[in-house]
């Protein structure tokens, strides 16, 4: 199958946001289960991050201009950062609506149509989250993983809320039902936390990986054989680009055109190789 565009995987994951809301929409109301309308909350805000996302990657992808010489990478980390935020509001909304019925209890209604809805609901958002992933890593998008994380979360989150409301049903613990819609609350919390303090770090001109330093490296060491060394390798993320600069120690009686045009084979050798927009300066090896 031929692999999505970020925008095409974007437009599938707002799709599958329209599908899950309609499906667990219907199992709460099909149930009354305040955990189902926890869940169904959830996909609420699935469909704005999703959204979100696709206007900051297509904003993130806009060639680089006089204002911005750089690019507009760092516009993906916006995009996690509402989508933290949004995650922060839904957990609100669940405790409330939870604390409300704790206090209230009421019994829950039919669970089979209800929860084969909610299950049904819980594997579109599986699939769509591999996508996303296979689709995000291959164009180190961090929107992308952000979204696909979020429904992996949703999908844990959905196997909770089944599991909590049918003990619920069968034992007669309605109270259950609100404990397990909280805990959930407690769990969406947990990933809007991880998502806001990834997209902070992204801002903060983060160092590549380890991985990729190392890639950048070896194709810096190939060149060793031609007189030239190199020092201060500095790194950064910036969304899907990434950025490195380095001190080029060559001869000191090489001549400037001699230099200048190493220094262009060794950048372009690092971009393609690395994937890694590389800038020398260059200085004399003694």
């Amino acid at each position: 199958m031929r692999t999505l565009t970020p925008h095409q995987a974007l437009l599938l994951s707002i799709l599958a946001a329209l599908t899950t809301i309609g499906m667990k929409t219907g199992a709460w109301w099909l149930t009354g289960s305040v955990g189902y309308l926890s869940d169904a909350l959830e996909s609420l805000v699935n469909l704005a991050g999703a959204s979100f996302a696709l206007v900051m990657v297509s904003f993130a992808h806009a060639p680089a201009d006089p204002g911005h010489p750089y690019g507009h990478g760092k516009a993906e980390y916006f995009s996690a950062a509402f989508e933290g935020v949004m995650i922060f509001l839904a957990a609100l909304a669940i405790l409330a609506t939870a604390g409300e019925r704790l206090i209230h209890p009421q019994p829950i209604g039919e669970l089979g149509l209800g929860t084969a809805l909610s299950i049904g609901a819980s594997l579109v958002n599986f699939v769509v989250a591999r996508i996303l992933f296979q689709v995000g890593r291959a164009n180190r998008s961090l929107a992308l993983e952000a979204d696909a994380r979020h429904l992996m979360t949703d999908v844990w989150t959905t196997a909770g809320v089944v599991l909590g409301v049918g003990l619920a049903s069968f034992s007669g613990w309605v109270w259950l039902d609100p404990l397990v819609a909280g805990a959930v609350a407690l769990n969406i919390l947990r990933e809007g936390w991880g998502l806001m303090h990834r997209s902070v770090d992204g801002l903060m001109d983060r160092a590549l990986g380890d991985d990729d330093i190392e890639r950048i490296e070896v194709v810096l060491r190939s060149f060793s054989a031609q007189g030239c060394r190199f020092a201060n390798l500095k790194t950064r993320v910036a969304g899907s680009m990434h950025f490195a600069h380095v001190d080029l120690r060559l001869p000191g009686d090489w001549s400037v055109a001699r230099a200048h045009a190493l220094a262009d084979v060794i950048e372009h050798a690092v971009e393609s190789q690395a994937g890694a927009r590389l800038t020398t300066h260059i200085e004399p090896a003694d």
